[in-house]
């Protein structure tokens, strides 16, 4: 059994005539209270990221009377967001994700105050920002950012909530080191370069942001105010299609290092290998490129190394289905021809890279592959072709 953990802030003076009339069903729960709603307008969260899982945390955040909310976040809105991403809609796509969440919660709870930090998260701004916040909420795909937002809290003495989406399956948890476990003692290091795909590369089902981003806001209501049962210290798996909850309990590593500094999390992380890395310099050549070797009728065997429903969305004309992960295991290497050079390409560069350093170890020595990836052929060469 948890440790009650005191409320996260202390109440505001007093709520007004109308802020009584719009949080009327929060007041007459007793465990909230005029009490507990003070708290949460005295409270100030961030949400680190406007997308799938920041979109109904900050709707929701918003309508519970939260007063102030910070957002950081520098990407735009585009189409393959509004799958998910309810903050925004159709007249937003090319604005900033940023202010058209902000302009969303203005229509949500005008008595709400919200702070925009549109910039890219780092280790030179993290700990600022999250000075002036009594709680984070992290929604973010990435593992770099991910371990930036533990370490900035743990430096900080900040709790935080924890949410990860993917397919069919979420999970949630809260950490806060000075009263449990924090993110790395719940992965101590992340995974190899390319072994778990983001979200833009496998999927995700919409609906699942809003069951996942519903449980961060609850934990964050019951920080806030002090009451029920967090969970510091489990970790919540949702399977959507098994329509199952469970919990797994995670505990301190007692030997673990100690956060002491901000660090270098793309390198920490290695977002691409050292060999994918050293395999695509001097061995990647642009759309443009292709296009030009494709009408001089070289030749040569352009390789998808895309998942096949991939495949099915959209394919550079010619090209040869191979998935990744049949080149990295070899079983693909006797189907490639050796008389002949091999192009490869992937949605975006990454995989692509680490196809081709495999590649280049089994001897193909003058394989290359197209920087950007289908993604940069459509917007360069072909904008007929739909993207994702």
């Amino acid at each position: 059994m948890q440790m009650p953990l005191p409320p996260l802030v202390e109440p505001a003076a007093e709520l007004t005539k109308e802020e009584v009339a719009r949080y009327s069903r929060h007041l007459i729960i007793p465990d909230v209270g005029v009490e507990g709603q003070k708290r949460l307008k005295n409270a100030k969260v961030l949400v680190v990221g406007a997308g799938g899982l920041g979109s109904p945390a900050l709707l929701y955040l918003a309508a519970a009377g939260v007063g102030t909310l910070g957002i950081v976040e520098f990407d735009v809105v585009d189409e393959s967001n509004l799958q998910r991403q309810i903050i925004h809609g159709q007249s937003d796509l090319g604005r900033p994700k940023a202010e058209s969440a902000r302009d969303a919660i203005a229509e949500v709870n005008p008595f709400v105050k919200v702070n925009l930090h549109q910039v890219h998260l780092s280790s030179e701004n993290a700990l600022d920002i999250f000075a002036d916040y009594d709680l984070i909420l992290d929604g973010t795909d990435n593992f770099a950012t991910r371990y930036l937002v533990n370490d900035a809290a743990v430096l900080l003495g900040k709790p935080y909530v924890w949410g990860s989406i993917f397919r069919f399956e979420g999970q949630v948890s809260v950490f806060w080191a000075e009263h449990g476990p924090q993110y790395r003692d719940l992965y101590p290091e992340p995974p190899p370069p390319g072994m778990v795909p983001s979200c833009a590369e496998g999927g995700v089902l919409g609906v699942l942001c809003a069951s996942i981003g519903s449980v961060m806001v609850t934990e964050a209501i019951k920080l806030i105010t002090g009451i029920g049962e967090t969970l510091l210290g489990r970790l919540m798996v949702y399977d959507a299609l098994e329509m199952s909850y469970r919990t797994i309990k995670i505990r301190k590593d007692p030997d673990a290092e100690p956060v002491e500094k901000l660090i270098d999390y793309e390198a920490f992380c290695g977002v691409v290998s050292d060999d994918a890395q050293q395999a695509a310099a001097g061995h990647t050549i642009t759309p443009l490129e292709l296009k030009q070797k494709i009408d001089r009728g070289d030749d040569f065997l352009l390789v998808d190394v895309r998942e096949p429903h991939e495949y099915e969305i959209v394919r550079i004309p010619g090209s040869k289905l191979i998935p990744k992960d049949r080149i990295l295991s070899g079983e693909a290497l006797a189907e490639l021809p050796q008389d002949k050079q091999l192009v490869l390409h992937c949605k975006s560069g990454a995989r692509s890279a680490e196809a081709l350093a495999a590649l280049h170890k089994a001897g193909f020595a003058d394989a290359v592959h197209v920087g950007g990836g289908v993604l940069a052929w459509a917007r360069e060469v072909d904008p007929s072709l739909p993207t994702y």
